[in-house]
């Protein structure tokens, strides 16, 4: 097996440790926060950018390691940078879905038909 030159393995370490330090900055985030709004917050944005960085090391480890540009990686990071936001926004909107009060019977205008149902 073929050696990587020192520079490579720097660029991955650094961007392993950087991925890793911004998922600790999430969950930090995610304990520290009081409310599920709040909570959701930290760890949506530090997401994309561990996926990135994650993603960002791969290509730069296969493709020193085969010697031709590997770029799998772009699609795993596309995807999932559209799809973490959409996620937290679904959540966020069923949240407030949950916390509106229940409604009892309607009291608004009487029925199409003319019957007033209570």
């Amino acid at each position: 097996m073929n050696a990587l030159p020192f520079w490579v393995e720097l660029i991955v370490a650094l961007l392993l440790l950087a991925s890793g330090a911004l998922a600790l900055v999430g969950a930090i985030g995610l304990l520290r926060l009081k409310t599920f709004f709040q909570r959701m917050h930290a760890p949506a944005v530090t997401t994309s950018l561990c996926i990135w960085c994650v993603a960002l090391a791969a290509i730069v480890y296969f493709s020193a390691r085969d010697g031709r540009l590997e770029l799998q990686a772009w699609l795993i990071m596309i995807l999932l940078t559209i799809t973490a936001p959409i996620t937290t926004s679904l959540l966020a909107r069923a949240a407030l879905f949950r916390q509106r009060p229940a409604k009892g019977p309607a009291k608004g205008p009487a029925a199409v038909d003319g019957n007033d149902r209570q």
